[in-house]
This record gives C-alpha cells, structure tokens and sequence, in this order.
C-alpha cells in the first residue's frame, strides 16, 4: 500500500494507516483513544515519530496533521492520543525537533519581542507624522515606510495563532497572505534602504524625476504580486508546528516547504547578499576616511553605534536564519528570535537618538558660520 507524505523528507511508518470510523464524523472526544505502536527500530534509525491524522478536508494533496492528536515516546513505543475518529498513522521525519521548554521559551521571547516592537514602532510613526516639525529626508521617509512594513509584521504575527484557532479557512488564508505581505515588504525595505546608502555613499544623485514614488512602487508593489500569484495557486492554509513531545500549535502560513524555500529563502537571500555587501562597503569607507586626530572615545562610541543600528536597518540580522542546522540550530534559533522580534525597538532606539544627534550636528554648523562671518 502506498500512503503519502506531505514532504519528501518524511515517510509513513511501515507504510501503514489504521482507519477508525463509525460512519459519521466523530471530533472533541472527552476521552482520547490510546494507540500504541512498537517503536524499536526507530530510535536505532535516528528517525523522529509523530502522530497525525488524515484531514479529509483536502483531497488533491497529501494532508497529515498532527490537529486533535498527541505523541507520547518511550524508550520502546510511540503511543498516539487523538479525540476525533479518521485514519492515523506514524510520520517519520528527519526533521530535528526542539525541546517542549525551548519551544515554550521561544514563543515566550517572540511573543513579548514581537508586543513591545509592536508598541515602539507605533510611537517613532506618531513621532513621525504628528510631532515632526522639519520636513522629512528622503532616508527618514524610506525608514518610516520600513516601520510600516515591520509595525504590521509584528502585528499580523501576534495575531496569527488567534486567527488559526477560529478554524475558518477563508480567514487563515486572508491571514497567511497579510503575514507574507507585510514580510516580504519588510525585506524589500530592507534592500531599498540598502540602495539608499549605495547611491549616498558614492554621491550618485538622487534628484531622479519621482525617486521616491519610485522606491515606493518597489517596495510594496513587488511583494504583493508574488503574494497574489500564491494565493491564486492556493498555497496559503494551515501549519502546525511541532516540538518533540507532540506538541502542536496551529498557524496560518505556508504548508509547502518547496514553496517556501523558493519564495522566501530565496527571496531574502538575495536581499541578504546586497545588504550585507553594502554593510561591508559602508564599514570599510567610515574606517578608511575616518582622521586619526577624530578617533576618540565618544567619536568611537558614536560609530559603533551607527553600526549596529545599520546592522538592523538592512536587516541582516534575519541572516542568523541561515545557520540553523546541526549543532548551531538551538543557538541560531535564539539568537534569530531575540534580535528579530525586538528588532522595532532597536530601530526605534536608532531613530531616536539619530533624530537627536541630527539637530545637535546642524545646531553647531549654524554657530560655526555665524562665527566665521563676523
């Protein structure tokens, strides 16, 4: 018999399903059903089990799911726990799965990150459109269209999970395409800031007829067509995500690891090589035509700050993504939450005190010329 798997990484154990039906469909038992499996050969074969069931909601492609099911291991068996009735069986995945604790500390990190950057990200817009006494530059108006994109990542995120929990799949697919919006935008201002700094580090002009409509037509417009040509393929539903004891949360993304390997992976590596170039060029030009006689402490300070609140403004702190595999995959999956789900009030730090320093630079430049004329 062969049963289907929803990825080419994962098999079914012994290729057996056992199908438990009584002719109507049967959810939310009060008692789970125990099913026990002999489990000797899989911890020989390094391979990780999890219980799920067939999702009859979807009939064109294969649809295990781990929803209404729990896995508990021991040292010679798997046993499955499910309240609902429908054909179960083992997926076998070579997938290396997170501890409960660290998943429960991760989505505690993400979750307080991801509130507070919410929350800064919203003051520095209202600084920014309802405070702002000078007229905006082109950088700080390509910064806030940034905070834009990250004030509704943050957003969308934090209520994705709710969303999920309504099980209404119109609303979880609207929800995955307003999460992979506002995340793509994201790392296309990410590479518009980053072409910003090219044009200014090499004194190209940026007095090109409509320049910034320009940059604004990229930065959303471009996202929203590979997000409307998915969600016309019907690539948006439901996930769960697994720790190692079973354990599952359900969001709303993208179920398809091929597809978001092409789109996303693929798509911020590219942003990724330009960034960290750029990063790279930017940090060899403030070394190379920096004066000796200017190096001192608080001028050192300054510039180590300046590069890190670069560091996150082109977003190359998503590149710890890249690392997560064998032994970094723990240490890579924490760092990447701490520094991304934070990463709108690190930007808001750097904007605050950039709106600071800028005043305090031209305060001195008008007494410098007034000195000189008299």
């Amino acid at each position: 018999m062969y049963v289907a798997s929803n990825d080419n990484d994962s098999s079914v154990l012994h290729g057996e399903v056992l199908g438990i039906e009584m002719g109507s469909k049967i959810s939310n038992l009060s008692k789970p059903i125990d099913i026990q499996y002999n489990n000797a050969t899989l911890v020989k074969s390094g391979l990780t089990p999890k219980c799920v069931s067939w999702d009859n909601n979807k009939r064109n492609e294969p649809n295990w799911t781990t929803d209404g099911c729990t896995t508990i291991k021991n040292s010679d068996n798997v046993k499955c726990q499910c309240s609902h009735l429908t054909f179960f069986g083992i997926l076998l995945s070579t997938d290396v799965q997170i501890s409960s604790s660290d998943l429960k500390t991760l989505t505690q990190i993400t979750k307080a990150g991801c509130g507070i950057s919410l929350f800064f990200l919203g003051v520095a817009l209202f600084m920014h459109f309802l405070i702002r006494k000078t007229k905006a530059s082109e950088s700080v108006k390509i910064l806030m269209n940034l905070f834009v994109a990250l004030f509704f990542l943050n957003l969308c995120f934090l209520v994705n999970e709710s969303i999920a929990k309504l099980k209404v799949s119109a609303a979880c697919v609207a929800m995955a395409a307003a999460l992979h919006y506002s995340m793509l935008a994201t790392f296309t201002w990410f590479f518009m800031q980053a072409l910003h700094l090219y044009f200014n580090l090499h004194q190209i002009s940026t007095g090109i007829k409509y320049y910034m409509g320009k940059i604004c037509i990229t930065g959303w417009v471009v996202p929203a067509v590979v997000v409307v040509g998915l969600l016309a393929s019907s690539k948006y539903d439901y996930i769960d995500i697994s720790d190692n004891n079973g354990t599952s949360v359900t969001m709303c993304w993208i179920p398809d690891y091929a597809t978001h390997l092409v789109v996303n992976i693929s798509y911020y590596g590219i942003v990724f090589i330009f960034t960290l170039t750029i990063f790279v060029v930017t940090v060899v030009q403030i070394k190379h035509f920096t004066p000796k006689e200017a190096k001192t402490q608080e001028s050192t300070k300054k510039r180590v700050f300046s590069l890190l609140g670069l560091f996150c403004l082109l977003g190359i702190t998503w590149g710890f993504a890249f690392f997560s595999y064998g032994p970094l995959l723990l240490p890579s999956y924490y760092i990447f939450t701490v520094l991304n789900s934070f990463q709108g009030f690190f930007l808001f730090v750097y904007y605050y005190f950039s709106s600071r320093i800028l005043p305090e630079v031209s305060k001195q430049t008008k007494s410098s010329n007034q000195t000189s004329e008299t």
